[in-house]
């Protein structure tokens, strides 16, 4: 049963963290802040994506501590949720852990953080390769080019 339980999360996350990265690539595409550049813009991508990142790590973190805390495994939601924290992220202090019959979670837990992560820093690659290689493209086609583009 822990199995299936600990199946269903880590679908759930999956599900979570595949909406969160669809709304932001929509977002992305229909700002056209990709095609843009300069210092500012830079710098507002990166925080976006950092703050966007987090809070979406911070809502797959809540699934699991929502779900210890429903179901009785620490005595509080604060541990519930301090417990899926330092799991999720592979911190692992263990000052608290699992009652027995459910300790297999952690370590999906553990490790559907870190596939997640993985995903986070690739997609965090590429926006950055494609903002990086427009702006690129863009420096290096010489002013009357850009501003006259040839006919066809």
């Amino acid at each position: 049963m822990e199995i299936l339980i600990a199946g269903c999360l880590v679908v759930l996350t999956a599900l979570v963290h595949a909406a969160g990265f669809s709304a932001l690539i929509r977002i992305l595409i229909r700002s056209r802040i990709l095609t843009k550049s300069g210092f500012p813009l830079a710098t507002a991508l990166v925080i976006g994506v950092t703050c966007w990142l987090i809070l979406l790590h911070s809502a797959e973190i809540c699934l699991w501590g929502f779900f210890y805390w429903w179901r009785g495994s620490f005595p509080d939601a604060e541990s519930a949720f301090y417990f899926s924290g330092v799991t999720y992220t592979t911190l692992g202090y263990g000052d608290l852990v699992l009652p027995k019959p459910s300790r297999m979670l952690a370590p999906l837990e553990a490790l559907t953080g870190t596939l997640v992560y993985g995903l986070s820093t690739g997609l965090f690659f590429a926006i950055a390769s494609q903002w990086i290689g427009n702006w690129t493209r863009r420096l290096s086609v010489p002013e009357s080019d850009a501003t006259n583009p040839p006919n066809t």
